[in-house]
């Protein structure tokens, strides 16, 4: 299985959000520059965020980007299917669309592999990585203490 790059900079674009919410709205700029994510691409990317309802946007000079909701109501499989579409990982998973449906072993073995995946996308918040990421830049930040 492999995610795209759309899917990993989202991730990390809600993150910082996440991340950085007391500071609302957060330029794109800001964000891209964080997460060394061309801007351009990055933009494209929180439109698709936007029109499905998980940040929203300020205009004007003091303008950005914002969660739409809380951090821990907002579930990686809702990113997933704004940025991917919620589909499986092998289309015959999903309906008879191959004559060896019915006798085919290793359909199951996708269907499942779809499926634990997909519990754990619904499984994580955005609360949970945002925390993961404070813990990581705390034991970080202890390390290089002298």
């Amino acid at each position: 299985m492999k995610l795209t790059t759309k899917m990993r900079y989202g991730t990390r674009a809600l993150v910082d959000l996440a991340l950085h919410q007391a500071q609302a709205p957060v330029p794109s700029g800001e964000i891209a520059e964080r997460q060394q994510v061309p801007i351009k691409y990055l933009e494209s990317i929180l439109v698709a965020l936007r029109n499905a309802g998980l940040v929203h946007t300020t205009r004007g000079a003091l303008g950005g980007y914002a969660l739409a909701r809380e951090p821990e109501r907002i579930v990686l499989a809702e990113v997933f299917d704004a940025l991917e579409g919620p589909t499986p990982l092998v289309a015959c998973t999903e309906g008879a669309a191959c004559p060896r449906y019915d006798g085919c072993v290793t359909r199951e073995v996708w269907a499942r592999m779809y499926a634990a995946s997909r519990q754990v996308l619904e499984d994580t918040t955005l609360a949970d990585l945002a925390d993961r990421a404070r813990e990581k830049q705390r034991v970080a930040g202890d390390l290089y203490q002298i």
